[in-house]
């Protein structure tokens, strides 16, 4: 499963191409793909998918019979990376520059001394319009490198990395002949450079992932190590007494408020318009609502090995610990005490370990795209993920055994249902 994984992960350099592969996958599955703007027939026992922008898509198993309420797994397609600029060459007398900016909240030193590679898509002239095609040069075109040792003596004593200066990646020695970068994008994607009006092109770690003894370490398995382990467990889902959704948003590093991120009305745009396709009407997709339930899944901090005082004492997650669930008082993670109990029957009916994460009290932790989605669509939500190490590097490392751990608890979740008792009362099915 972790070399599946690791696989997809090396396909999936940005959102666009986590999306284009997370279709790919549902398409040889038997999905059918709609489009926003255009009427959806849909019929029981057949699966559907719907993308925006490339970047998100929601895909849903319709049950042969009525259903109790949908039951969500949301993860993100996103990672912190480097966004070219849209002038983007920088050029002197020794070398060609790409001038570029953060994205996301990256640890910056990791980037250093990495052979990266570029990828994104391109926007470009049709016959009367306009076309998107994705681009991936998968091997090493650029690189920002540290500076020596011998030049800064206090390169060991901390250093902060200035973006506009110290994070600018070389991709080319000045040559009065050389080609542009765009006419290399062009010339890559078979386009005249002429024909490129925009796009949107990052910065990747090439390096390939690999699993060794107790753990596996991989570019972006924040959160894409999520995005593969819930379209794994979707793919073997039953819809029988719910409906199984799958939604990958984009955007959620830069806090979801996009046309395509968590905060936008995708899921509820795409979830009542097949109630309403299905037949039902406001009242009855309001009852769908009541009783379904999200997952937020993306990954966790495991407690560092170096410095475990940064993880508050009683709720150290370890790698290969088991899912873990995230609490916060503030609601930077939507579990609350009803998500917590009901996530926890259902793990212990299927035997799935588990590990609880709250962060320290002194130290403010990062937000997820749960508490965001509530806000356009409310039901039932907790947050979950796998402990990783380095959170936000370019390289990061989780345990070998947690993303079998984390299929095996949304295959649990996508065929149970809730059923509403009362207010605080529910029962399982």
């Amino acid at each position: 499963m972790n070399n599946d994984m690791l696989k997809f992960i090396e396909k999936s350099p940005t959102a666009f191409h986590a999306v284009e592969n997370v279709k790919a996958e549902l398409k040889a599955m038997g999905f059918t793909e709609l489009y926003e703007g255009l009427k959806w027939n849909i019929e029981k026992g057949k699966g559907y998918f719907v993308s925006r922008n490339n970047s998100s898509v929601i895909a849903f198993k319709v049950p042969e019979c009525d259903f109790n309420g949908f039951m969500i797994a949301a993860s993100h397609s996103d990672s912190p990376a480097f966004k070219i600029k849209e002038n983007s060459e920088l050029k002197d007398k020794f070398y060609t520059r790409l001038s570029v900016e953060k994205y996301g909240g990256m640890i910056d030193n990791t980037w250093l001394d990495r052979p990266l590679s570029i990828a994104g898509r391109v926007l470009v002239k049709s016959d009367n319009g306009v076309s998107t095609k994705l681009v991936d040069f998968k091997k090493p075109v650029a690189i920002i490198p540290n500076v020596a040792i011998h030049l800064n003596r206090k390169a060991n004593e901390g250093n902060a990395l200035n973006a506009a200066v110290d994070l600018l990646p070389v991709v080319a020695t000045s040559k009065e002949d050389g080609k542009s970068f765009m006419a290399t994008v062009a010339e890559k994607i078979g386009v005249s450079v002429e024909d490129i009006l925009s796009s949107d092109l990052f910065l990747y770690n090439c390096e390939k992932g690999y699993e060794w003894g107790d753990f596996v370490s991989s570019p972006r398995l924040d959160d894409l190590q999520c995005v593969f382990s819930s379209l794994k467990a979707f793919g073997n889902s039953d819809a029988k007494y719910s409906m199984p959704v799958l939604a990958v948003f984009d955007n959620e590093e830069v806090g979801s408020s996009t046309k395509q991120g968590a905060d936008s009305t995708f899921m509820s745009f795409v979830l009542k318009k097949l109630s309403f396709a299905l037949g039902l009407n406001e009242a009855d997709f309001a009852d769908k609502i009541a009783k379904s339930f999200m997952l937020s899944c993306d990954n966790a901090h495991g407690v560092h090995p170096n410095h475990n005082e940064m993880t508050d004492s009683n709720h150290q997650c370890t790698l290969n610990g088991g899912v873990v669930i995230k609490y916060n008082a503030n609601q930077s993670y939507c579990t609350d005490g009803v998500s917590s109990a009901i996530l926890k029957r259902i793990c212990e009916n299927g035997g799935i370990p588990t590990q609880a994460y709250t962060n320290r009290a002194d130290i403010r932790g990062g937000s997820t795209l749960g508490n965001i989605a509530n806000t356009q669509l409310s039901m039932l939500s907790a947050d979950i993920g796998l402990a990783q190490f380095a959170m936000h590097s370019s390289f990061e490392t989780a345990g070998s055994k947690d993303t079998e751990y984390m299929v095996t608890l949304l295959e649990a979740f996508f065929a149970s249902a809730i059923e509403v008792k009362a207010d605080g009362e529910y029962e399982i099915l």
